[in-house]
């Protein structure tokens, strides 16, 4: 049985790794657009959950909510897609109040190792080049910089920073 067919613990604060729903869209849509990140929208995260990437569709769902954060279900979420044998980590984000805990690497671990029992070699992403932050996490979860994409993302137009980390035993 693939990982993301099951609830793991991550945190002991309340919080598990499990696969989207279409009941988590709304969510995912705010923590998106509260992210900072490139707008995919509700249809294009309900389409993806229709196609064979559905798996690779992870929510770290809040198990036992703290007012002090807020009584969300979610605290963040990681799209990633198959294709050409290799896993693209479309997008990753974690609400305000969570951030720097340990989900943002959680979630991204754990695609990684479903990209592994897949037997991908290679996993890549994109960021945006000024994202100092994501930066430290990717290369701390041991992606490396491959390539710079100039003027790849608009509002506001950046240049995008291609990430990649080798999952095979080949690598």
């Amino acid at each position: 049985m693939s990982i993301t067919h099951q609830a793991v613990k991550t945190l002991g604060d309340g919080i598990s790794i499990t696969r989207m729903t279409e009941h988590d869209l709304l969510e995912v849509v705010e923590i998106e657009e509260n992210s900072g990140l490139s707008r995919w929208g509700w249809a294009a995260y309900y389409a993806e959950l229709q196609g064979s990437n559905r798996n690779l569709m992870l929510v770290a769902r809040v198990t036992n909510p703290r007012p002090q954060r807020g009584l969300h279900n979610l605290a963040g979420y990681i799209v990633a897609r198959l294709g050409a044998d290799e896993l693209h980590i479309n997008n990753v984000a974690v609400r305000d109040g969570y951030r720097r805990t340990g989900i943002g690497r959680d979630l991204l671990m754990r695609i990684l190792a479903e990209g592994k029992l897949l037997g991908v070699p290679t996993a890549f992403l994109e960021l945006r080049a000024g994202n100092a932050a994501a930066l430290a996490l990717y290369q701390k979860c041991g992606f490396s910089v491959a390539s710079r994409r100039k003027n790849y993302y608009s509002e506001p137009v950046e240049d995008a920073l291609v990430m990649v980390i080798q999952l095979g035993q080949n690598a």
